[in-house]
């Protein structure tokens, strides 16, 4: 019998020294660039674990390409090589090249919009539109949820405790994902980079994803900046803040919500995506 297949794993795609697992769905329209989405910093985190929900329906009305982060999910992880702002942001750099994309809409989630941001500063042509979930890139005091989510330790138990910080809705946590996500977070290779990015004192961490509050206040682009009020993860202030001092931003936040928008209120999020990404595909 054949081995069954593995949702997470897709394209294999050339970034530099390394390759990098790719979802790459729908196709773009006549003027519509692709959208790009970062994933967070979760134990055993992917690419497809985190959109799964939307990508499909995004892939309906465009194209959208998802990649596993270097040190996250199904994506090589080259020796000796050291996971920063630097690394992740040239990542992104060499997969749209590698693509040949000139310019994408960028969808960021936690981490995933530290990083966004980053990439929107140092290349800000290479971004049409952005949006930022539950957004790191500011400055903050590390939340107990974020330094427990870093600091875990591979167990099913600690697993089901980070599931209870994650989501605000208990109907979501339950045992199946508790135990899919732990599998996830003790495949071959996964808790060895996960451990090595964020150890003790994690602040530190906070503070290098951190972009310049000039640069932001610079960032020219429509942003669409989306929290869950329950957020134990990472703080509604952040968003708060980015609305302040992007320009040209908008604010979104879901009652009933924390750190997963996009699967807590899945229907929601992607609609409000949508509508923002095709309010630009008019002009």
């Amino acid at each position: 019998m054949n081995a069954p297949h593995n949702p997470e794993v897709a394209r294999s795609v050339r970034t530099g020294k390394f390759n990098t697992n790719v979802h790459d769905l729908g196709q773009a329209k006549p003027g519509q660039p692709p959208v790009l989405f970062i994933h967070g910093s979760g134990p055993g985190v992917s690419a497809w674990a985190n959109w799964r929900l939307a990508l499909p329906v995004m892939a309906e009305q465009r194209r959208v390409i998802a990649p596993d982060m270097v040190g996250f999910g199904y994506t090589d992880r080259p020796e000796g090589i050291d996971y920063t702002m630097d690394t992740w942001v040239q990542q992104a750099m060499d997969l749209l090249d590698a693509l040949e994309l000139p310019q994408v809409d960028l969808v960021g989630n936690s981490f995933g919009g530290a990083l966004a941001l980053a990439l929107a500063i140092r290349a800000p042509g290479r971004v049409r539109r952005l949006v930022l979930m539950g957004s790191v890139g500011v400055p903050f005091p590390i939340t107990r949820g974020l330094d427990a989510v870093w600091g875990y330790q591979p167990s099913l138990a600690n697993m089901r405790s980070l599931l209870d910080i994650f989501a605000y809705s208990r109907q979501l946590v339950t045992d199946e994902l508790a135990q899919l996500r732990f599998d996830a977070s003790i495949r071959p290779g996964f808790q060895e980079s996960f451990s090595a990015m964020f150890p003790a004192p994690r602040q530190r961490w906070v503070d290098a994803m951190a972009s310049p509050e000039a640069a932001i206040r610079a960032l020219p682009h429509e942003t669409l900046i989306v929290h869950g009020r329950e957020d134990k993860v990472i703080p509604l202030s952040n968003s708060l803040t980015l609305s302040q001092w992007i320009p040209s931003s908008q604010l979104h936040v879901f009652g009933h919500c924390g750190h997963w928008t996009q699967i807590e209120h899945a229907a929601r999020f992607t609609r409000l995506v949508s509508d923002f990404l095709t309010e630009a595909d008019a002009g």
